[in-house]
């Protein structure tokens, strides 16, 4: 499976067929600059404009936006509800946290997840073997959180999204604590906006920093 990242929490998730999901697209206001991108299918893991964006997407793509179980091309596609702060939802509405299997691979995209998720849900969702997950605080979830949460769902990738970097307007945090609450994690910066991950190439016990397309 192939990584795009595009910046935000907007990654194009492209099966070893050729078949490719994207999720999360964001809008100009952000900072990153998405438009005319190719995919089969879009995941929104909720309605506000910097995860929602589909106008930034070429075509007329599947578009998944609910809760349960799902179907894209041959891809299991499953949303978990969830909220997008801890106090259920009172200050920011709901979230879909989205489950892919793709290529023998289970990916977990958090969206703007704001708590920890409940052991109920943890349990659901069983073992993850990528994990994308927003550590920017503020709006979502920090690092600190991102990592405990990361470590509960066994992931054997944590991928970062959804903080702070040159390009984008928001004041949240960066990099810094996600790298100060992993010193037991190999950290692999690729200074690159993509990447393949398969089953003999995952790895164990590893973040996985990727640079935005710009």
């Amino acid at each position: 499976m192939q990584i795009t990242w595009y910046g935000h929490s907007c990654f194009l998730l492209t099966a070893e067929s050729g078949y490719s999901i994207l999720t999360d697209p964001c809008d100009s206001e952000t900072g990153y600059d998405l438009h005319d991108i190719v995919c089969d299918a879009v995941t929104v893991s909720h309605d506000h404009h910097d995860h929602n964006c589909l106008a930034s997407v070429k075509g007329a793509p599947l578009v998944i936006r609910t809760p349960g179980a799902h179907l894209a091309g041959e891809i299991s596609v499953t949303g978990f509800s969830s909220f997008h702060d801890d106090a259920k939802g009172a200050r920011r509405g709901e979230n879909i946290v989205f489950l892919f299997q793709i290529d023998g691979l289970h990916i977990l995209h958090l969206g703007d997840l704001g708590h920890m998720l409940s052991d109920e849900t943890i349990e659901q969702i069983g073992g993850v073997d990528i994990l994308f997950a927003p550590i920017g605080g503020v709006f979502t979830i920090n690092a600190k959180t991102a990592t405990e949460l990361s470590d509960r769902l066994r992931a054997k990738v944590l991928i970062p999204m959804h903080y702070k970097t040159p390009a984008l307007h928001f004041n949240i945090e960066g990099l810094e604590p996600l790298l100060a609450a992993n010193a037991s994690r190999r950290v692999h910066h690729l200074n690159a906006n993509t990447a393949t991950l398969t089953c003999d190439t995952l790895g164990e016990n590893r973040l996985l920093i990727l640079d935005y397309k710009r």
